[in-house]
């Protein structure tokens, strides 16, 4: 029980893949203007980092894990990791593409580039790869993997309503846009790093 806690509150708070370990800032800044699309993004990569955590560990475990004996040698193939990893990713984005295309039209625009980059998310990629490098079990990779997404979201809609905020103050006009948001995101980042000592 220790272990999922401690899984849990590292993945949301102390480890948070974008304002601590600073991965995933491309959906971060482009699809955090407004609060609808950031919570249509934060449940899109939620829903495929726990699943791409889940299909990942359970590729690891039965395949990669394993060396194999082949005429005498053995190979481990450990090697395939990160293809095989990236390919499982893809597939659960083209998923999430086209149900987000045929049940919510509006959310598909406005996600825009963006959904399709979930794959080349370095955030899910990173659970993934984490998940192998820790040797979590299944069940722990998809907690992990779904806590991940959901520190994710934290920091996706934290930002958003500040970048929300932002748009109503008086900002002077050299940090107008991006760099105020840059710093925001700064601060934001700072705030999350006293969090550190819990895990």
């Amino acid at each position: 029980m220790h272990d999922y806690l401690q899984i849990t509150v590292g993945a949301v708070l102390v480890y948070n893949f974008v304002l601590a370990r600073f991965l995933g800032i491309c959906p971060f800044l482009g699809v955090s203007k407004r609060i609808d699309t950031a919570l249509g993004m934060s449940g899109a990569v939620i829903f495929v980092m726990t699943l791409a955590s889940a299909a990942t560990a359970g590729v690891f475990q039965l395949l990669l894990a394993h060396t194999l004996t082949i005429g005498g040698m053995s190979v481990k193939l450990q090697f395939l990791q990160i293809l095989l990893f990236i390919l499982i990713i893809a597939a659960l984005v083209q998923i999430v593409e086209i149900v987000l295309q045929k049940f919510s039209p509006a959310l598909y625009r406005s996600l825009g580039i963006y959904l399709p980059l979930i794959t080349t998310n370095c955030a899910v990629l990173g659970v993934a790869t984490i998940n192998a490098q820790a040797y979590y079990s299944v069940w722990m990779s998809t907690v992990n993997g779904f806590f991940s997404g959901v520190g994710f979201a934290l920091a996706l809609i934290l930002f958003a309503s500040l970048r929300e905020r932002l748009e109503m103050a008086k900002v002077p006009k050299p940090f107008e846009g991006m760099p105020i948001a840059l710093i925001t995101a700064g601060i934001l980042a700072l705030a999350f790093m006293g969090f550190s000592g819990l895990c």
